[in-house]
């Protein structure tokens, strides 16, 4: 049995809330199950240097935990005058996948900024950071072709991320922190909503794991990702 009763196939309790951010252009709360994450999506009208007068825009992300996202208190980076090297990765990550479903030469020269802030954490929070910014983005563009800053909106499809691991059970989809730590292999899945992956980051942390075991692992992410897109559909709708 899985600390929560979960099945092995079976995501944690997910809900996107839109709509969350009285000023930004577009917001989401996403929760999966006791990790939470608030994501919005802020709109500027310059680029980047490496990208002025090349008609393209782009998107970039941010991410950070609350003191108190865990079990005891940690300092805030901005205290330490510097991020650590898993935020960073993080938050390339989030601006990675989010540009791999993006036209930027239809965004024109426009900085979309995406703000993760993790509020709780019971693991997973990049993966939900990465699902609930997908919302936020999209409701963001969907306002600026409403006001018609732009013809339309410059999201050429969906992405949303979900974590995957093997624990005594076998191969389990969207771990809680309970099984993240004691798990014998976990891995990070980003996917399209057609099915196509912007990137696999997958670790053993005892023994190494089979190519059986990855296309399980793998077979669980896309069944959990289409329930996401899914969420990801009504949450943008309702917004």
């Amino acid at each position: 049995m899985r600390p929560s009763g979960r099945l092995p196939n079976q995501m944690r309790l997910v809900s996107l809330e839109p709509g969350v951010s009285k000023y930004a252009e577009g917001s989401c709360l996403a929760r999966f199950g006791d990790t939470h994450v608030l994501c919005t999506a802020s709109t500027e009208e310059k680029v980047p240097p490496f990208l002025r007068n090349t008609g393209r825009g782009w998107v970039t992300a941010e991410y950070g935990m609350l003191p108190r996202a865990t079990l005891e208190r940690t300092d805030r980076e901005a205290s330490k005058g510097k991020q650590s090297g898993r935020t960073q990765e993080i938050q390339r990550l989030i601006g990675r996948s989010l540009r791999a479903i993006v036209d930027l030469s239809a965004l024109g020269e426009r900085q979309i900024k995406i703000d993760c802030d993790v509020l709780q954490a019971d693991g997973g929070t990049r993966t939900a950071a990465i699902t609930g910014a997908y919302v936020a983005l999209s409701i963001a563009m969907a306002k600026l072709a409403k006001e018609k800053r732009m013809s339309k909106s410059p999201i050429i499809g969906g992405v949303a991320a979900v974590s995957c691991g093997i624990t005594e059970l076998g191969p389990v989809l969207d771990l809680d922190y309970a099984e993240d730590v004691k798990a014998h292999a976990d891995a990070n899945f980003v996917m399209t909503a057609d099915g196509k992956l912007v990137e696999v980051q997958g670790t053993a942390e005892g023994a190494p794991f089979s190519r059986g075991e990855l296309d399980a692992l793998l077979d669980l992410a896309q069944h959990g990702i289409a329930q996401l897109g899914e969420l990801q559909k009504q949450a943008i709708g309702g917004a």
